[in-house]
């Protein structure tokens, strides 16, 4: 039988991303969008472009992802994020290896991430690869394929043959410093609960100082000078700088729920 393939979208307020998420597939036989409590149009949009959608609370990142995959009903999934694009050469390179014989079980995605509009191609941030593309049932999955339980940054657990796709996904993350700023106060909440995890709390002044001083400072030396971010411009110096001073919020965050405690 010929492979079919699902893609599937997690939401929540997405109108001003989704109907170009969508419009970049096309191409699948199937859309899932998994909404968890959108107030704008978002659903409205996901109808527009036929996709299937469903409501459910929202369960946590790798949860809700898990969830939109268990309702895919191909036999590979694309799972995306609802401000991610699939590049026409991606989407070519993508429908080509499904009529073909795939050679492994799961594959990489280059990513672009775009800051303020521009792509930042240095200081670590391209090629940026992510497991997005793999078939919903495998011996290498403890079936179906699922998202690892963690606050954030989840991954898919695989562990099998794996190869990277050669045409790139667009990551279209953060169009305003004020949406960075909300995303990265967000993220190093859920962070911070990972440090805890790990007793990672700074509970001493020195480790507290070197926290959220030193690797913070090491963190925009290593990726700003080392790996090249200055070549990325005013948009890379700005990138970098705010991410380290988001490395400095998850210590911070850490060391104040365990002082509480």
């Amino acid at each position: 039988m010929q492979p079919t393939l699902s893609v599937a979208i997690i939401t929540l307020n997405e109108e001003e991303n989704l109907a170009r998420t969508l419009a970049s597939v096309r191409f699948a036989d199937e859309v899932i969008v998994l909404d968890s409590g959108s107030t704008d149009r978002t659903l409205e949009i996901a109808r527009e472009f036929g996709a299937k959608v469903i409501s459910e609370p929202w369960k946590g990142f790798a949860q809700q992802k898990n969830s939109a995959i268990e309702k895919c009903s191909g036999t590979w999934v694309l799972s995306l994020d609802a401000d991610e694009e699939v590049t026409i050469e991606l989407q070519r390179e993508i429908a080509a290896l499904l009529l073909g014989k795939p050679s492994a079980d799961a594959y990489m995605v280059r990513r672009r991430n775009l800051f303020l509009g521009r792509w930042m191609k240095h200081g670590g941030y391209y090629p940026d690869p992510k497991l997005r593309l793999f078939r919903k049932h495998s011996a290498n999955f403890a079936p179906p394929a699922r998202f690892t339980e963690r606050p954030v940054h989840e991954t898919i657990a695989f562990d099998g043959n794996l190869e990277t796709l050669e045409h790139d996904l667009i990551h279209h993350a953060y169009p305003t410093i004020e949406s960075y700023l909300e995303h990265m106060d967000r993220y190093s909440t859920l962070g911070a609960q990972i440090l805890l995890e790990k007793g990672k709390t700074g509970k001493s002044l020195y480790a507290f100082f070197h926290n959220i001083f030193v690797i913070p400072s090491a963190t925009f030396i290593w990726n700003f000078f080392f790996r090249g971010g200055f070549r990325d411009g005013r948009e890379g110096l700005l990138l970098h700088l705010y991410h380290s001073t988001y490395t400095s919020w998850k210590y911070s965050k850490a060391w104040q729920i365990a002082r509480k405690r």
